[in-house]
């Protein structure tokens, strides 16, 4: 990465996530970095581990070698540890180079390839990832190896297992197909094996050795992390077939826990890769029991900058399914419309319960105090509380009747009535939100309620929507399942309407017609235009703009007023200079949807 002095520290592109202006700088006297952009921060050896995923000991080594420093003199007892490593990582590596020409010989293999072509695999695809067969029988792996190395050895490597009576050793894995485990150095450390047919388990994993710990481990992560460093973005799913099947589609960021719920050790391995990783579960019971598992994991661990993401598959579907199936694209929509962990969170909390009593809501407010007390970090805890009060008061809000009458879609006289229900659109030019407290709620109920409507057949709304995150909770996870659907399957309005009901948005869906009619919408139903449904996408995208930047200029003047200096001055320049800019867009799109309008009405 390149460098460029300024005063007395460097500064360049943060080479942990995507960013054109530089925000990374380096403090020589200090050796330590940090980014401003996503909050990276740490020493030298911090920065070796990040950048090229290395262990502590090995980071050590790497810079005491290039700046010719000798370590400390290893004992005999680590000189003995070290080689007996050593000898097991080559004893993995020859385990995995056999089983790897058992599947070459079609005559051997032929029961693996068949199941393996299955998957669409070729066989470039196979030597990439290493896959490998062990055939049947008790003691193939045995005799091909204990010509080089004892049994005693492929027992502690965890290929052979020894009966408790005392008999014969015998090969662990036996009529499976073979995917090595790799460390993040890309050693061989142990293997995962599927078994060919109906036998149990499905899949089997080598035992617990000094070099294979399950729940430290990722399935793909040395092909991942450059990728994933590069990107600043990592996706864990399921299974092993998960992970090259997204790597062959081209999603080269994916890696997978070994079979079991994903652990707080993992979760310190993807974010050593990208600040908020995408959790990719299946869309059953059984992914949704897994994605709560990995929120729970992970609460007491949040911090400033880092958190989860989460996208459930369609029920039915797996990552390898999905791609397979529908393509790569559909599964970079599905990424893409990933959810944050807060909503996972109040889903758990929030979901099938009733609400109806003082006493059910503020039992919910309880549990979502005591879910946010969980992190140990003090500044993220209380954002947390903070957001989840806010999203209940917006649950708990009771509608009010619209301050007058809602606006005609062609832009004459208010019509008299309440609208009923059905799709929104908004008031014609001129006309403004109210100024409520809950303005942002307003504006996000706005856009996703002319998105639910119109998302279907005006390309720009379904891709605005997809590019942003609500504040409020139970908005983004609507706006976050309607991203999934429109990326997979063609939908009207009703069928959206009917989709988002299925998956139990159907109480939020009723509290967003209520919050559009107090922001002055009106139903129009499937007759409304495009045209007239892309201008008011546009007002409403601005004015959520404008609220953004204001959070923005608020953060911008407090840093300006702590600091008087003239990089947080001229932030705050620029933020004004975006909000200038938003009102005259505004204004400019008043003057043309009242060009519009009269055209239509051949009133020009």
């Amino acid at each position: 990465m390149r460098l460029v002095r300024v005063g007395t520290v460097q500064k360049g592109l943060c080479p942990f996530h995507h960013e054109k202006t530089p925000s990374f700088t380096v403090d020589e006297r200090r050796g330590t970095f940090h980014c401003f952009g996503c909050g990276a921060h740490g020493n030298a050896i911090d920065f070796v581990m990040r950048t090229e995923n290395l262990g502590f000991r090995e980071a050590v080594e790497r810079l005491a070698g290039e700046v010719g420093l000798a370590l400390p003199r290893e004992t005999p007892a680590d000189r003995a540890r070290g080689e007996r490593q050593a000898t097991l990582h080559e004893v993995l590596a020859a385990a995995a180079e056999w089983f790897a020409g058992r599947l070459a010989d079609r005559r051997v293999g032929a029961a693996a390839w068949s199941y393996l072509e299955h998957r669409g695999l070729d066989a470039a695809a196979i030597d990439r990832f290493g896959l490998g067969f062990a055939p049947p029988g008790r003691t193939a792996l045995k005799e091909a190896l204990t010509a080089r190395y004892s049994e005693s050895l492929l027992v502690e490597a965890g290929l052979l297992g020894r009966p408790e009576d005392g008999g014969p050793t015998y090969d662990r894995f036996r009529g499976r197909v073979m995917f090595p485990i790799h460390d993040a150095r890309g050693r061989v450390v142990g293997f995962g094996g599927r078994v060919l047919g109906d036998g149990e388990p499905k899949y089997l994993n080598s035992p617990e050795t000094e070099l294979f710990q399950k729940g430290r481990l990722l399935y793909g992560l040395h092909w991942a992390g450059p990728a994933a460093r590069k990107a600043a973005e990592v996706v864990a799913v399921e299974g092993y077939m998960d992970v090259i099947a997204l790597h062959l589609a081209g999603i080269e960021t994916a890696v997978a826990p070994l079979g079991t719920a994903l652990t707080e050790q993992q979760i310190a391995l993807l974010w050593k890769l990208a600040p908020e990783p995408t959790l990719c579960f299946d869309g059953d019971a059984a992914g949704q029991r897994a994605a709560a598992r990995a929120a729970e994991r992970a609460l007491p661990h949040l911090k400033p900058g880092y958190s989860l993401r989460f996208a459930l598959l369609p029920a039915g579907d797996d990552p390898d399914s999905l791609v397979r199936g529908r393509g790569a694209d559909a599964m970079r929509a599905l990424l893409a419309a990933a959810r944050p962990l807060r909503d996972v969170l109040w889903e758990g909390e929030t979901a099938g319960g009733r609400l109806d009593t003082p006493e059910r809501r503020a039992g919910l407010r309880q549990r979502l105090r005591a879910v946010a007390g969980r992190i140990e970090d003090r500044a993220t805890q209380q954002d947390y509380q903070e957001e989840f009060a806010r999203a209940c008061d917006a649950l708990f809000a009771a509608p009010r009747e619209p301050r007058a009458a809602p606006w005609r879609a062609d832009g004459r006289r208010p019509l008299a009535g309440r609208p009923p229900q059905g799709h929104f659109t908004a008031r014609p030019a001129g006309w403004r939100p109210s100024a409520a407290p809950d303005q942002q709620r307003i504006e996000e109920s706005g856009l996703l309620s002319l998105a639910i409507g119109h998302a279907a057949r005006v390309p720009e709304i379904a891709e605005g929507l997809g590019g942003m995150t609500f504040r409020t909770p139970p908005l983004e996870a609507v706006r976050a399942d309607l991203m999934a659907a429109l990326a997979l399957d063609r939908l009207d309005s009703e069928a959206i309407e009917r989709h988002l009901t299925r998956l139990g948005h159907g109480p939020t869906l009723d509290r967003l017609r209520a919050m559009a009619v107090r922001a002055g919408l009106v139903s129009t139903g499937p007759e409304t235009s495009s045209e007239e449904a892309l201008f008011q996408w546009r007002y409403f995208l601005i004015a959520w703009q404008q609220a953004d930047l204001r959070r923005e200029r608020d953060a911008a003047e407090r840093r300006f007023a702590e600091s008087g200096a003239a990089d947080d001055f001229r932030s705050l320049q620029r933020v004004l200079g975006q909000i200038e800019m938003l009102g005259r867009e505004r204004s400019e799109l008043d003057l043309d949807r009242q060009v519009f309008l009269r055209t239509r009405t051949g009133r020009l």
